[in-house]
């Protein structure tokens, strides 16, 4: 294959003005244009276990592969590049950013690897683009019809990981298909990384409806310029005027991306825990404000907490679904088992995105498949280079 920047060009300039179903076709025509004999789009669905090939004129393979046992999965889960035996196909991991898409598969006698990069970078970059209004790419990604409560939240979330040089922060969020009460914000202001992660009481539409209000508050708060004072005391007003019985938990945070200062709020929520050398250190456990929504906080402003981390830490996050999951036995999952599961997967060196998705696997197995509550976590880093 003989490299060519003129055929990822081509791609982009016909890909204006066609809709999602007609992206994977149009991935292999550039494919073709450069000596592979087949490509294929294929998508992870909403909980991270399967990839799903995107419909195209000429049919990828399988039409659906497991994450958990395929090369294509491989691909996805250690974010690299994985070829065949013979060398004549190979899967490329799509990644906005730091955000896993799916894989692309490639085929050809002669496969350059750095070609098919790029093309699996471009790919991934229109599927993007396409996504917010493509109901094939987004039908592509579910498995069972989902709830109202849940297609209102999935509305409001941000990507599932977000990254730059200074930080990475990944989440997840059970169950996907009829989430409730559970909601998660990560985004990057001009010199830090916001976090929020809110626990609504219920599981039913009101409830997704209360936590869509919290994040739809704390954003334009955050974005007017308000503190975290100010964003607590807007999520308690809002919910005690629209959603009178309605109580939530909440942890709202900032991280300095320049100096590591952590500034966080915890309102009735289980504290961060904080990974440091393989270890779980509770040194950010403080004595928590009252949870929002009976404006409880219009005449006293809520206790801001500080601490500083160091080069390498993690916060975790989590909704007391995860830790007071219970399986058949009685049994709870526990904050132990949490640990347990993360710094296994750090000491495996895996991505941070696939060491979560593996803890909800384990979360999902400890209560065989029947989560009683919403489950979420949110994981972030700060790793700062020269």
């Amino acid at each position: 294959m003989v490299a060519s920047n003129g055929f990822l060009a081509d791609l982009v300039t016909r890909s204006q003005l066609v809709s999602g179903r007609d992206l994977a076709g149009l991935v292999f025509d550039a494919g073709q244009s450069v000596g592979l004999t087949a490509t294929g789009v294929y998508v992870t669905d909403l909980q991270q276990t399967r990839l799903i090939a995107l419909p195209q004129p000429v049919p990828a393979g399988e039409p659906t592969l497991d994450i958990d046992s395929s090369l294509a999965g491989l691909a996805y889960r250690l974010e690299r590049t994985h070829l065949t035996q013979d060398g004549t196909t190979a899967w490329i991991p799509m990644v906005d950013g730091v955000e896993r898409l799916g894989v692309l598969k490639a085929r050809g006698p002669d496969l350059s690897v750095a070609d098919c990069e790029a093309l699996a970078g471009v790919t991934a970059l229109l599927l993007v683009s396409k996504s917010s209004h493509s109901e094939v790419l987004v039908e592509a990604e579910r498995r069972q019809p989902m709830t109202v409560q849940a297609e209102l939240l999935w509305a409001f979330l941000p990507p599932r990981t977000i990254g730059t040089a200074l930080a990475t922060s990944t989440a997840v969020l059970e169950p996907a298909y009829s989430a409730g009460g559970d909601a998660f914000d990560h985004s990057f202001t001009a010199d830090g990384l916001h976090l929020t992660l809110l626990d609504a009481m219920g599981h039913d539409l009101a409830s997704g409806g209360a936590s869509a209000a919290g994040l739809a508050a704390c954003r334009a708060t955050r974005r007017s310029g308000g503190s975290l004072t100010d964003i607590v005391t807007e999520i308690d007003r809002i919910l005690d005027e629209w959603f009178t019985d309605r109580l939530m938990t909440a942890i709202i945070a900032d991280l300095d991306l320049t100096d590591g200062t952590l500034t966080w709020v915890n309102c009735a929520h289980p504290p961060p825990l904080l990974v440091r050398d393989r270890q779980i250190l509770h040194i950010l456990e403080r004595e928590p404000n009252l949870p929002l929504g009976w404006n409880f906080h219009s005449h006293t402003p809520p206790t801001t907490h500080r601490a500083r981390l160091q080069p390498g830490d993690r916060i975790l996050l989590y909704s007391d679904g995860v830790t007071e999951a219970r399986s058949p036995q009685g049994d709870l999952f526990g904050e132990q088992r949490l640990a347990d599961t993360v710094i296994r997967a750090m000491a495996a060196g895996e991505p941070a995105p696939e060491a979560l998705r593996r803890l909800l696997q384990q979360l999902k197995r400890h209560q065989e498949h029947k989560l009683s509550d919403d489950a979420t976590i949110v994981m972030a880093e700060w790793h700062p280079t020269p």
